[in-house]
């Protein structure tokens, strides 16, 4: 295992999952994340062109998933105590 200095997202207290970026690196993935959101919604207007905003937002989604399963914590259930 990595040492918790290297995960760009913590695993949350409560629940499963990742919380806040710790890293700049990952304050730079969510940062990217929500401007290409942003774009997306430019390029294609979700009011009207459904299908291809879904798409779009859907692939960057899990590409952000993606990149937290790499780069974060692993993935387990916590009940707030670590």
């Amino acid at each position: 295992m990595k040492p918790a200095s290297q995960y760009w997202f913590p695993a949350k207290r409560y629940g499963w999952g990742w919380g806040i970026p710790t890293a700049w690196q990952g304050w730079t993935v969510l940062v990217l994340f929500f401007v290409l959101l942003g774009l997306g919604t430019v390029l294609f207007p979700p009011t009207a062109s459904v299908l291809p905003f879904l798409l779009y937002s859907t692939t960057l989604a899990a590409i952000l998933v993606a990149i937290c399963y790499l780069k974060g914590e692993p993935p387990a259930w916590h009940w707030g105590k670590r």
